[in-house]
């Protein structure tokens, strides 16, 4: 006897032979391809699982995506963590960069800058000459009192091209009035009539400026024009030996001029700093006009530096400094003198005999 499966197949072939050939093909019933093939696939993936529980949930788990391939990393035990960088504050160096690696700014001067002022008796007994040319200026001193001989030169006010001289006071020492310190260093004045003068004590010179109302002398009777204001100092030739000198002397002083100045204009309010500018550029227009007659300035620079020590001075004074003590060196330290080799002691000395004893 058949069966009722393969009853139910003959009936199905038996149908299927009296259809058309072009619908016997969408009468077939498809086949489950594609579950048993989605079958065959899980069944060979249970076969390489091994068979240990644990193993066989985190290959399901990283199969599914919900392994340890879906979880953010974590990080290892045991180590310390390092904590986020904090955001850098604006103007703040870059990573690397520390303070030595910066420009250097160089700090705004908080004090006066003091140079050694000149001792008020330190030109008594020395022969200045006007502008180190011509002229005759010697200061004494007696006791407390100083008194002065000056001999002018100038040029003919009835021949202007030649030259003359005068004795001020007929060649007579003149006495000196003490003014005080106002501009940090000694002045004193002359009063003699006819060409009263105020002298401000410097460092080996003299600066001279008349208190009439011209910068000019007249003396009638001697026919002669004189043009005393100016420096009074030494000789150029025994000045160029010191260029040296005087250039280190001069930077010094110039750093001083220019702090003292800066001091000044920040201290200063609102519209009391324009003064303070005019007068500033008025010195410097000044010392070029007094110094360029100077014999042979542009060889030692002497009248420069002179002036710029005087300048600095005035200005520590101004600013309420005790010019009393010092900041700044403005005068070179001198070389130590070398002993001289004793005879019979150095035995590398001309005629002596080295290791004679041995």
């Amino acid at each position: 006897m058949h069966t009722a499966r393969e009853v139910a197949a003959n009936r199905e072939a038996d149908r299927l032979m009296f259809l058309p050939v072009s619908e016997r093909v969408f009468a077939k019933k498809p086949r489950p391809l594609r579950v048993a093939t989605g079958a065959l696939f899980v069944l060979a993936g249970l076969a390489v699982v091994p068979a240990t529980p644990a193993r066989a949930q985190n290959f399901f788990e990283e199969l599914f995506g919900i392994g340890r391939a879906a979880r953010p990393p974590q990080p290892p035990r045991n180590v310390p963590v390092q904590p986020p960088p904090q955001p850098m504050e604006p103007g703040a160096p870059a990573p690397g960069e520390g303070a030595e690696t910066r420009p250097s700014v160089p700090a705004q001067p908080r004090q006066p800058v003091v140079l050694r002022v000149p001792a008020e008796d330190n030109v008594a007994g020395q022969d200045l000459l006007l502008n180190g040319l011509n002229g005759s200026l010697k200061i004494e001193r007696s006791g407390s009192a100083y008194t002065a001989q000056m001999t002018l030169p100038g040029t003919k006010i009835s021949q202007p091209t030649e030259n003359c001289t005068v004795k001020l006071d007929g060649g007579k020492p003149m006495p000196l009035s003490a003014e005080g310190r106002a501009q940090g260093v000694s002045r004193f004045s002359t009063a003699s009539a006819e060409c009263p003068l105020r002298f401000e004590i410097l460092d080996g010179s003299v600066l001279a400026t008349p208190l009439g109302s011209g910068s000019a002398c007249t003396f009638t009777a001697a026919d002669c024009e004189t043009t005393p204001s100016g420096l009074w100092g030494p000789n150029a030739a025994a000045l160029l030996s010191q260029a040296g000198e005087f250039d280190t002397a001069r930077g010094v002083a110039d750093k001083a001029v220019r702090d003292n100045y800066k001091i000044m204009t920040q201290r200063a309010r609102g519209g009391d700093v324009r003064p303070i500018v005019q007068e500033q550029a008025a010195f410097s227009s000044d010392r070029e006009q007094a110094c360029r007659t100077y014999a042979r300035e542009g060889a030692h620079g002497y009248c420069h530096l002179r002036f710029t020590e005087a300048r600095a001075i005035a200005l520590a004074t101004r600013l309420g400094a005790n010019t009393a003590t010092p900041t700044a060196a403005n005068a070179p330290a001198r070389p130590r003198r070398s002993r001289a080799p004793v005879e019979g002691m150095n035995p590398d000395a001309q005629g002596a005999e080295p290791f004679a004893d041995q």
